[in-house]
């Protein structure tokens, strides 16, 4: 260890930074005793989570061994950090043997770097802090409300463990992709994106990604907030540990549920809002308000959003893993806009940035302009999306809805089927998936392998 490393770390006790030097060191020796361990660690530490300088450049000189495909032992790792002049006019071979030596097995390495990872978190906890006390001290805002944001914006990042706003070296980036690829690989689904649970739609998205802003655009009609629902609730019952949140913009809570519970229940509509229930459909509500009660599902029917408020109430979400919004246009922006266009499209970049934020996928519901239906072929386009084209640039995945039996029932080729049009998808390929409709239950279903008898 060099004298500016030692520096580091006799100054720790003056000024209690947190680091472990043994948790560091723990991790680099189980990595040389067991080269392959770096892959269990990729996606809980980086480079920059070591607080002793040398720590990181052996780090990343293993990084690199490893994406070479090259063994990592004492050998070739003293050579790597001599090629890369990373110890220049220092001797750093006794350090090396000593790291090797420090731990007897590989087998705790997650456990260590949790300890690295955690003490890192602790030391931008405070460099957060110490900037929230100058702004406050020196006063550098215009509102107090702003100040009181932005320090909660610092904060909430560090509660989400993904190092946002740090650089990171692509060594540790391809070490996570490698890792993930091959564990990829390795699975019998492929899939790890959230799967909306229609099986068609899903092998053209091959799921929703973490982060994604996934836009659902159709003219009033056509079934957009029955089709988000769906997807809420099967995302939900799918896994009840993660939480969804919906927020609906029009309808009221006792709305939403209802048409979710004709949904599940195969129950009509019109007899839930008429009240007019056969007693068979009873016991139908009955064991599908029970099936819905398992699911972990938010409700806010709060008009006239704005995405700073929907960020204050989803902080308070624990494990969090969709969010629905119905719709779009129905937002407001959090700085005022005096044109629509500019303020549409200043929202739909709050809301990609909320999804990257949180690591998880927004599924928005948007409304289309007249324009499609002005065409002799009214499928929609993503030139049809109302108020702005930056919204067609801020999602990751386009889908439009069309029922060309809503037109004109005589003529329509297929009753009661519709087209979800993926006109863009930022991570695979376009495609139109055909899914059965029954509007009377306000559900849709995979026509091959859902459909009903």
């Amino acid at each position: 260890m060099n004298s500016e490393s030692y520096n580091q770390v006799q100054g720790l006790s003056q000024r209690k930074v947190p680091f472990s030097l043994e948790a560091e060191q723990s991790v680099l020796g189980s990595i040389l005793i067991d080269p392959r361990s770096i892959e269990d660690i990729a996606d809980i530490i980086s480079y920059s989570d070591f607080y002793i300088d040398d720590h990181a450049k052996i780090y990343l000189a293993m990084s690199e061994l490893f994406l070479n495909s090259k063994n990592i032992d004492l050998v070739t790792l003293i050579d790597m950090l001599t090629k890369q002049g990373a110890f220049k006019d220092r001797d750093i071979n006794d350090y090396i043997k000593l790291i090797a030596q420090i731990v007897p097995s590989a087998k705790n390495i997650k456990d260590y770097a949790k300890i690295v990872q955690d003490n890192s978190r602790l030391r931008q906890l405070l460099s957060s802090a110490e900037e929230i006390a100058d702004e406050v001290v020196t006063g550098t805002y215009d509102n107090v409300d702003d100040v009181i944001q932005a320090s909660a914006d610092k904060l909430f990042r560090l509660i989400r463990v993904d190092k946002a706003g740090d650089f990171k070296h692509i060594k540790d980036v391809l070490v996570s992709d490698l890792t993930h690829l091959r564990k990829l690989s390795q699975s019998e689904e492929g899939a790890t994106g959230t799967k909306t649970g229609y099986s068609d739609l899903d092998r053209v998205l091959v799921g929703m990604g973490p982060g994604d802003f996934v836009l659902v655009g159709a003219r009033p009609g056509m079934g957009k907030t029955s089709f988000v629902l769906n997807i809420a609730s099967q995302v939900s019952l799918a896994d009840p540990s993660k939480a969804v949140c919906v927020f609906s913009l029009e309808m009221s809570a006792e709305q939403l549920v209802l048409r979710m519970l004709s949904s599940e229940a195969l129950v009509d509509s019109y007899a839930l809002r008429s009240g007019k229930i056969e007693k068979d459909d009873w016991v139908k509500l009955t064991h599908a308000a029970e099936k819905l009660s398992k699911c972990n599902i938010y409700i806010d029917d709060t008009s006239g959003m704005s995405v700073s408020s929907m960020k204050a109430k989803l902080r308070k979400i624990d494990n969090l893993g969709l969010i629905v919004i119905d719709y779009l246009q129905l937002m407001q922006a959090d700085r005022k806009i005096d044109n629509r266009s500019q303020e549409v499209g200043d929202i739909s970049r709050n809301l990609k940035l909320l999804a990257k934020e949180f690591g998880i996928p927004i599924v928005c519901c948007a409304q289309l302009s007249r324009g499609a239906e002005q065409r002799k072929d009214a499928k929609p386009m993503l030139s049809d999306l109302r108020d702005s084209g930056a919204i067609e640039q801020d999602a990751d995945v386009v889908m439009f809805l069309y029922r060309s039996e809503y037109y004109d029932a005589e003529k329509a080729e297929e009753q009661n089927v519709a087209e979800v049009i993926v006109a863009k998808n930022r991570h695979g390929s376009t495609d139109t998936v055909k899914m059965k409709w029954i509007g009377k239950y306000t559900k849709f279903l995979t026509l091959q392998k859902d459909e009903m008898e």
